[in-house]
């Protein structure tokens, strides 16, 4: 995922300015998006202006500098849908930026393309949980530091499964349930 990608999905909301762009970053992005400083938002603003994805209007205000307000150009909502449509590749760890990106926007813009990353996202929860589940967590050591507390290093890695396990368990019940949600709200005619 690029952070272009993020900043379009939000204009395509509403026309926003950088600060408003930044402010959602800084408050409902932070689970989307890493703080990114106000520079990297403006700059990337400029670059989206030069390609023709979004275009700005002056926005005078009294006593405060003007404000450049920015909207989706067509090739901006091509290159926005172009990334909702694109092939999602699941990593290792579950609750990727990219997934939570792509699925708090594809959501609203196209249910189908969100039934397809929602569906991909679980296969392959499930495979890996069905995988690596039940499998041997006993540590081997060899050559171990003096130091190193071996029952309790295996004590720790035991909690940490067991952790990582119920966690993985409530991603796949909060994908299940995002599913149905989107399933029922195709079933009752809205394709968006």
């Amino acid at each position: 995922m690029r952070f272009e990608h993020v900043l379009l999905a939000l204009l395509s909301y509403r026309p926003r300015s950088g600060y408003d762009l930044r402010k959602w970053v800084e408050t409902e992005g932070q689970f989307v998006r890493s703080r990114a400083h106000h520079s990297q938002i403006y700059r990337l603003l400029a670059r989206m202006v030069a390609d023709g994805w979004v275009t700005y209007e002056v926005d005078p205000r009294e006593g405060r500098p003007d404000a450049k307000v920015y909207r989706l150009t067509p090739l901006g909502r091509d290159v926005l849908l172009e990334w909702v449509h694109s092939p999602y590749e699941p990593p290792s760890r579950f609750q990727d930026v990219d997934f939570m990106a792509r699925f708090q926007f594809a959501a609203s813009l196209d249910a189908a393309a969100a039934i397809r990353l929602v569906e991909t996202e679980l296969a392959y929860r499930r495979a890996q949980i069905a995988e690596n589940r039940h499998r041997d967590r006993t540590l081997r050591f060899e050559d171990a530091l003096p130091e190193l507390d071996q029952e309790f290093a295996q004590r720790v890695g035991d909690e940490m499964h067991a952790y990582g396990a119920a966690s993985v368990d409530r991603w796949v019940e909060w994908l299940e349930g995002m599913l149905a949600l989107l399933n029922d709200r195709r079933e009752k005619g809205s394709s968006r």
